[in-house]
C-alpha cells in the first residue's frame, strides 16, 4: 500500500495541507500513523479525503459528512467502508505522473513554449506548476502533443483539440456516470443511504463497472475514428478526383498527355 506525507497526501487530493488538518479535527479523517515526528497517511486517507471533496463540492456541510461517515460505520465493517470510499475515489488510470522543467519542454515543442500557451496548459491541467518544475499528470497526453507537434501541428490548435476533448469527454462521463449512479443507488440504497452489506456489494459493483466503460469508450471511439478517417480522405480523394478531371477537361487530352505530343505529334508525322 503506498503511503504519503501530509504535503504529497494534499497535492494528491486536490486539497491543501491546512484543509487535511482542518478535516482531522473535526473528526473525518482518522489520524496517521507516526514515524518520529512525521506523519504517514495511506491510500485510505487519500480515498477518504477525495470522497470528502466531492461532497464538499455538492454542498454538503462537514455535520452533513460526520453523519454520513457515522451512519456507515455504525451500518457497515469499517474494511468495507475503506473498500467503497477506495472504489469511488481511487483514480481510474494507473499512469504514474511526471515531471518535466522548462528547458524539456522547449526541447519538446520547439519555439512554441510561450506564455499564452503555458497558461492554456496550466488551466487544462495537462501540466502543473511545482517549483521550477512541472508536474505532468499524464505523461502520454504530452508526448501525445508532442506528435502532434512533431507532424507540423502548431501547439495551439493542439490545446484547441484538447480543450474540444476535455469538454466533450467531460460531458460524456458525467452523464454515464449520473446513469450507472442512478441505478446503483435504485437497487442498493432504495432509503436513500448505503448501509450494512449494501457497502460492499455496491464497491464490488463499481470496480466491475470501470474496466467495462473504459472498453465500451475504447470500442466505439475506435469505430467513430474508422468512419470519420474514411469520410474526410474520401472527400479529399474525391476533390483530387475532381481536379483531374478539369485539368483534363482543359487540355482536351488523356490525363498525363503532354500538350503538343501523342496524337498531335503522329498527325504532323502523316501530314
Amino acid at each position: 500500500m503506498a503511503e504519503y506525507r501530509i504535503d504529497e497526501l494534499a497535492r494528491l487530493a486536490g486539497t491543501t495541507v491546512r484543509n487535511v488538518r482542518v478535516y482531522q479535527d473535526r473528526g473525518l479523517l482518522s489520524p496517521p500513523r507516526r514515524e518520529g515526528r512525521v506523519g504517514i497517511y495511506t491510500e485510505a486517507h487519500l480515498a477518504r479525503l477525495r470522497l470528502i471533496g466531492q461532497l464538499l463540492k455538492r454542498g454538503y456541510t462537514f455535520a452533513n459528512i460526520s453523519e454520513l461517515i457515522t451512519v456507515w460505520e455504525r451500518g457497515g465493517d469499517l474494511n468495507d467502508i475503506l473498500g467503497f470510499e477506495s472504489a469511488i475515489g481511487d483514480p481510474w488510470s494507473d499512469e504514474i505522473a511526471g515531471y518535466i522543467t522548462m528547458g524539456e519542454l522547449r526541447e519538446l515543442f520547439p519555439g512554441q513554449v510561450d506564455a499564452p500557451n503555458i497558461t492554456r496548459a496550466l488551466r487544462l491541467g495537462l501540466v502543473e506548476r511545482e517549483g521550477l518544475r512541472f508536474r505532468v499528470p499524464s505523461p502520454r497526453l504530452l508526448n501525445a502533443g508532442a506528435e502532434l507537434v512533431a507532424a507540423g501541428m502548431e501547439l495551439s490548435t493542439v490545446l484547441d483539440i484538447s480543450e474540444r476533448l476535455k469538454e466533450r469527454v467531460g460531458s460524456l462521463a458525467g452523464e454515464l456516470v449520473r446513469a450507472v449512479a442512478d441505478h446503483i443507488l435504485a437497487e442498493h440504497a432504495p432509503q436513500g443511504i448505503l448501509q450494512g452489506e449494501e457497502i460492499a456489494e455496491t464497491a464490488a459493483l463499481v470496480r466491475r463497472l470501470r474496466p467495462l466503460a473504459q472498453t465500451a469508450v475504447d470500442a466505439m471511439l475506435a469505430d467513430a475514428m474508422s468512419q470519420s478517417l474514411q469520410e474526410v480522405l474520401g472527400e479529399h480523394f474525391a476533390e483530387v478526383l475532381e481536379h483531374i478531371n478539369e485539368r483534363k477537361g482543359a487540355s482536351g487530352g488523356a490525363p498525363g498527355a503532354h500538350p503538343g505530343g501523342g496524337a498531335v505529334g503522329a498527325s504532323a508525322v502523316e501530314g
